[in-house]
């Protein structure tokens, strides 16, 4: 009986609580169905510039899976800096020379393929066609970890602020802490960058030594300069913090914190650009832009992976600072609930 008791109060538990009970059901059909429309996305087709390409190598592009385009060599060459294209193929006297953007390993090994593919027709007796390969990012030894490290960075540092900072502040509440702050004259705005602050302390330390230990001890890539990725990886913290402490706002205690990530977290990775967004479904491309982890993994990617100074980063900052004072001035209005000033 002790046993039919304890089971009955534990359903009753879970039917009274709303919140877990979708939980339960709902996000693991939610995280399906989004890993579901990521996986199943377009294949990539990489877009080369094509100079001066002989007619007999054209008609045999046609036939491939990619996107070609004929450039000059100046329009060519300022494309591929930009990130526009995957690569320029170009015919020479001596050959064929082929440079690639190279920041994506999974796009150099397509290429190589495809380039591949072009020379047994040219030559399918030897195979000797051989080009010159360059590459403007990177090298033929950059490994998946290198161009998906930077990426990584963002996300561990987001994730682990985010939950930290939530849990801290829940229970700043649960503990009555908050609640007798709120009885003296101190305004809110003050409690809000007050709290900012001091989690923002740990916050820094806690990216700075992710960033450190990728960089330093995993012996990551890193092409820029490193003071712009803690730059990106301090402001993605105070993305995530302010965050967290926003939504801790409506748990009552740390496991419906947690229930957040499925909601809050996982999207992000998925459209942070750790699988190639340009190749999804064109609404999950204008998902990603309101998701602050989808800047600052595009700005470590630039930095680290492409060598970019700070014009190239300069939006994704601008965006992130943009974030953080959002959702700060939502975390005053949010503070309404417990005292008016």
């Amino acid at each position: 009986m002790k046993m039919k008791a304890l089971v009955i109060r534990i359903i009753k538990q879970f039917i009274n609580d709303k919140r877990t009970l979708a939980m339960i059901l709902v996000a693991p059909m939610f995280i399906l169905w989004l890993m579901s429309q990521v996986f199943h996305s377009d294949q990539y087709e990489p877009t080369i510039a094509l100079v001066d390409i002989p007619e007999q190598v054209s008609s045999l592009l046609e036939n491939q899976d990619a996107q070609f385009m004929d450039y000059t060599t100046q329009t060519a060459d300022a494309m591929l800096t930009e990130g526009s294209i995957d690569a320029i193929l170009t015919w020479t006297s001596t050959g064929p020379e082929l440079i690639l953007e190279g920041s994506d390993p999974s796009v150099n090994k397509s290429m190589l393929i495809l380039f591949q593919n072009i020379a047994s027709e040219l030559s399918p007796a030897s195979n000797s066609l051989q080009a010159s390969i360059t590459y403007l990012h990177g090298s033929e030894d950059m490994t998946a970890f290198d161009s998906f490290g930077p990426v990584l960075i963002g996300v561990f540092a987001f994730f682990f602020v985010f939950l930290t900072s939530g849990i801290s502040f829940l229970r700043e509440r649960t503990t009555g802490t908050l609640e007798r702050l709120m009885a003296t004259p101190v305004k809110r705005w003050e409690l809000v960058i007050g709290y900012v602050i001091g989690f923002g302390i740990f916050s820094i330390i806690q990216a700075a030594l992710i960033a450190w230990f990728s960089i330093q001890v995993l012996d990551m890539l890193m092409m820029g300069s490193i003071w712009l990725v803690l730059l990106v990886t301090l402001l993605l913290a105070m993305t995530a913090l302010t965050l967290g402490t926003l939504l801790s706002a409506f748990a009552n205690n740390e496991f419906q914190m947690v229930q957040f990530i499925p909601l809050v977290i996982v999207p992000q990775v998925f459209l942070s650009g750790l699988f190639n967004i340009e190749s999804m479904s064109e609404w999950l491309q204008w998902l990603s832009i309101l998701m602050p982890l989808s800047y600052g993994a595009d700005a470590l990617r630039e930095i680290m992976v492409r060598g970019s100074g700070w014009n190239e980063i300069a939006v994704d900052v601008y965006v992130l600072s943009g974030f953080s004072v959002t959702i700060i001035i939502a975390n005053i209005f949010t503070l309404k609930k417990y005292r008016k000033l």
